[in-house]
């Protein structure tokens, strides 16, 4: 079940504030950590590793600025396939500079894509392309205006 740890393990209260500090920044340092949680730095450091040897936290992760500026024009494009033409579409959407990630998904669409260019036209031109790719039956597209990530550091 979401958010309990395994061999019936449950996250406490500190380990929930722990991953949340580590989201909003996670270069913190384990003294940082400690001194917003009100605990131990010795609290904290065994607090994480028992987190990542449970698999609770499975990684860290930096976002560099070109992860932010290189694509300002955003989009989220759902589409429909047809029949079992799906890993040849996810094959071929793969294969677009300015595809940035292919979900699988349940419901109305078939596929979710995150697309990323510099301008307006480019977007326009990479929705014509994944519109004219076999077995793509209906898609439609919205434009991402803005995003808050809990682990972004300003």
């Amino acid at each position: 079940m979401w958010g309990e740890a395994p061999r019936g393990e449950r996250l406490d209260d500190t380990d929930q504030r722990l991953i949340a500090a580590l989201r909003r920044d996670g270069r913190a340092s384990v003294s940082d950590l400690a001194a917003q949680l009100g605990l131990s730095r010795a609290t904290v450091r065994t607090r994480i590793e028992r987190l990542v040897a449970r698999g609770e936290i499975s990684g860290f992760t930096v976002l560099t600025r070109a992860d932010v500026t290189a694509s300002p024009v955003r989009g989220m494009m759902m589409l429909t396939v047809e029949g079992r033409a799906t890993e040849r579409v996810v094959q071929r959407l793969l294969g677009l500079p300015a595809v940035q990630a292919v979900h699988t998904t349940n419901g109305q669409w078939d596929l979710i894509v995150e697309i990323g260019t510099r301008s307006l036209p480019d977007l326009d031109e990479t929705i014509l392309h994944i519109r004219r790719i076999e077995g793509v039956q209906r898609t439609e597209t919205n434009l991402q205006l803005s995003t808050r990530r809990p682990s972004a550091r300003l």
